[in-house]
């Protein structure tokens, strides 16, 4: 058994004896007593339907049992994501849907987790931090690094992460996929 705090995006737990994938969860606490609180969006595997859920953050959820194999990203056609499995270099893919937000998140080249289920691919574990290239963000002004502050900016697969004001385009940063923080600046 875990703790309701713990789940996280592509985390898999069985939900009164169905398989659910965690899409997002969000801990916060309510105003007045009592403790604090886990939203989750969960999608069924089997039965493919999106739901929400709230758990107390002290409840208990069971794990579900599932396969997680190493892959390596190859490409993307516009319709699915394509992976090769680290060692028996059988090919998968999964579509943009089967992955939510993750797919933000892969670059070529690189490995990531697959997630399956009684033989179904479910979903992608990718790794807790990963670095990638700002290809968009407005210039910084002179005198911004002293005052502090922080600005948007587009960084390879396309999600947007607020970062500092002295970061510019082609800074490589690295970024919490978990929560789509940045953590620091890896090279100019």
């Amino acid at each position: 058994m875990i703790s309701a705090n713990t789940l996280r995006p592509g985390r898999t737990i069985d939900l009164n004896g169905r398989v659910m994938q965690v899409i997002s969860a969000e801990n916060f606490q309510p105003v007045g007593r009592g403790g604090g609180l886990v939203r989750t969006k969960l999608k069924d595997v089997e039965g493919g339907g999106v739901f929400e859920k709230t758990f107390r953050s002290d409840e208990k959820v069971e794990p579900a049992r599932v396969e997680r194999r190493e892959h390596q990203y190859l490409y993307s056609d516009g319709q699915y994501y394509h992976f090769m499995d680290s060692e028996s270099y059988e090919q998968a893919q999964l579509s943009e849907d089967d992955l939510g937000e993750q797919h933000m998140w892969l670059k070529e080249g690189e490995n990531v987790t697959l997630v399956s289920y009684e033989g179904k691919l479910i979903g992608v574990e990718v790794p807790n931090t990963v670095d990638r290239r700002v290809i968009k963000t407005d210039p910084g002004v002179r005198g911004d690094t002293a005052t502090g502050g922080d600005k948007p900016a587009v960084v390879e697969g396309g999600a947007t992460v607020t970062v500092p004001l002295f970061i510019g385009v082609d800074d490589v940063v690295r970024v919490d996929t978990r929560s789509g923080d940045y953590v620091e600046r890896v090279s100019s």
